[in-house]
């Protein structure tokens, strides 16, 4: 069950006390490759996953398995106030969190984490639909408003020091297409960053791969496909999900060939995973000296632990505390204890200064070849107002028949395509292709907008028969002098526009498909907010849909 968004405990009330009068935490910027706080000084990252795991469900793709719900550590007042003496045991400075549900309150935990100079890096992704899906990718208003609710729902607060727009949403050549969605996430939530004149950067946590597509979408998302340097479109941090160092291991054993391959990156980057299980074995974290020494540091700016609560996975159980039953109380195991002592004996180098790092060039974005797919022409910024005047004035629309319609979306998209197909036509306009850099004028629409407007097609393909429109109950006829297409183009009248975002005037949609997200190890859902609806990705299906022939 969801806390309370108002009750504040009173010891999350004691520890607020003892921090007031406290100076601010200390802004974090980028100059160069590397992070700075105000005084000039190097800041590394030196942290720990922090999210509870829920259910997690099966992925022959993803040793971690992919999340089905997540619980919102940063909205639990009472077990923020428990765990913030073990977080400060550890001597961290950086939690990172999965999913976070924007409509409650985060003020407790917050200020709390704030008050100890501990930042955080926000995932604005969601499990299942509320992430790109790599499987079939697509940048929707759902997706980002989604986002947006997230930003703002957290733009007060002085210690976030990233949001993520996915994770681990490439994991293999063959998906690597779905980078220009990532690209195109990060270029919309700068963008509204800036309006909002927020200093938060725009990171990215990758899987760890083979170097043959691993190197080139790393560079692919820091690159600038125009000529003009800006970097508007590319990523502030990127992160590696990286378990490389196992057991009693080295730094040549493990990670040079991964510190060489990144010598040259051009934004700052740090491990946003880092702690490989060993069966049997507890985890000495012989890393950490490693990656907060040279050559390391040159190239990387910290990493974050995996995890503080236990996580179950095929590769192991990872955690380093566990809870009690009742949720009051705290157990630290070994991981925990050599974690801190290892925490405890770096001491990284204070160099380059802030005044020699220089500023950030974007080089030239990557070719494409066998094993790198993504094109550099990006989707365009999805628009509510240009997706909501069309789907107003569409003749066949979408009313679903239950208020839980996510299955029902994704089964009647999959069909309507199919009837189309079988009528001559297609549902190019609703598709997107990060690989050919083609994005149907419809396609950053929310899924239940493309199912009207796939609808009203066949509607009107079939002389507007009113029994076509019907999809089992769940269309309705409205009166409208145009075709979809005419609609479409009028309402969206440049398709491939980007722009500064903005808030949405009213709340979006709900989920309508599932799939596999590119949000692992993201912790457990208990309500979602209502404006968390979610990005379809859409490919053409030309195929009828085994057992949904009776919808008509």
């Amino acid at each position: 069950m969801w806390p309370s968004v108002r009750r504040v405990s009173a010891a999350v009330a004691a520890a607020a006390a003892l921090f007031t009068g406290v100076q601010a935490i200390s802004k974090v910027s980028r100059d160069g490759r590397y992070l700075y706080t105000d005084d000039g000084s190097r800041f590394y990252i030196k942290g720990v996953a922090y999210q509870p795991q829920g259910a997690v469900v099966a992925s022959s793709d993803n040793a971690f398995e992919e999340p089905s719900t997540f619980t919102d550590p940063l909205a639990n007042s009472t077990a923020c106030s428990r765990d913030l003496p073990y977080l400060q045991q550890l001597g961290v400075n950086t939690v990172r969190v999965y999913s976070v549900n924007s409509s409650l309150n985060h003020d407790s935990c917050m200020q709390a984490l704030s008050g100890a100079n501990i930042y955080v890096i926000i995932d604005l992704s969601l499990p299942l639909n509320g992430s790109l899906d790599r499987n079939s990718p697509a940048w929707t208003t759902s997706l980002l408003d989604q986002y947006i609710a997230t930003i703002n729902a957290f733009s007060s607060y002085d210690n976030v020091l990233a949001y993520n727009v996915g994770n681990e949403v490439v994991i293999a050549a063959n998906s690597t297409g779905t980078a220009a969605f990532i690209k195109a996430a990060a270029r919309d939530v700068k963008a509204y960053l800036q309006s909002k004149s927020s200093n938060a950067l725009v990171g990215y946590a990758a899987i760890d791969g083979t170097p043959d597509w691993r190197d080139p979408l790393a560079n692919y998302l820091s690159c600038d496909p125009s000529s003009s340097n800006s970097g508007s479109t590319a990523l502030d941090l990127y992160g590696l999900n990286n378990y490389e160092w196992c057991g009693d291991s080295t730094y040549q054993a493990s990670y040079a060939g991964t510190n060489g391959d990144y010598a040259g990156y051009n934004i700052p980057a740090y491990f946003s995973e880092f702690g490989c299980v060993v069966s049997g074995q507890s985890r000495t974290f012989q890393e950490v000296t490693a990656i907060y020494s040279s050559p390391m540091t040159d190239v990387w700016s910290g990493g974050l632990a995996f995890s503080y609560f236990p996580a179950e996975s095929s590769a192991g159980q990872f955690g380093l505390v566990t809870i009690s039953s009742d949720g009051t109380s705290v157990s630290t195991s070994t991981d925990f204890n050599n974690l801190k002592s290892q925490y405890g004996s770096v001491s990284p180098p204070n160099s380059p200064s802030s005044s020699t790092a220089g500023s950030t060039s974007y080089p030239s974005c990557p070719t494409q070849n066998s094993t790198f797919l993504a094109s550099t022409t990006l989707p365009p910024t999805p628009s509510d107002a240009e997706c909501s005047c069309m789907n107003s004035a569409l003749s066949c629309q979408f009313t679903p028949s239950s208020s839980n319609d996510s299955a029902t979306v994704g089964a009647l998209l999959d069909y309507g395509c199919s009837l189309l197909g079988q009528a001559g036509l297609s549902c190019n306009d609703i598709a997107a292709n990060g690989s050919s850099g083609t994005y149907g004028r419809v396609s950053f629409c929310a899924p239940e907008i493309m199912l009207s407007y796939v609808m009203t097609e066949y509607y009107e393909s079939q002389n507007k028969n009113q029994q076509a429109c019907s999809f089992g109950g769940n269309g309705t006829v409205h009166s409208a002098s145009e075709s979809a297409a005419a609609v479409a183009s009028s309402c969206i009248s440049n398709p491939s526009a980007t722009f500064t975002p903005s808030s949405p005037a009213t709340a979006s949609g709900s989920s309508h498909t599932t799939g596999s997200s590119g949000s692992s190890h993201s912790g457990t859902l208990a309500t979602v907010d209502s404006r968390a609806v979610f990005g379809l990705g859409l490919m053409v299906v030309v195929s009828a849909i085994g057992g949904i022939a009776t919808l008509l």
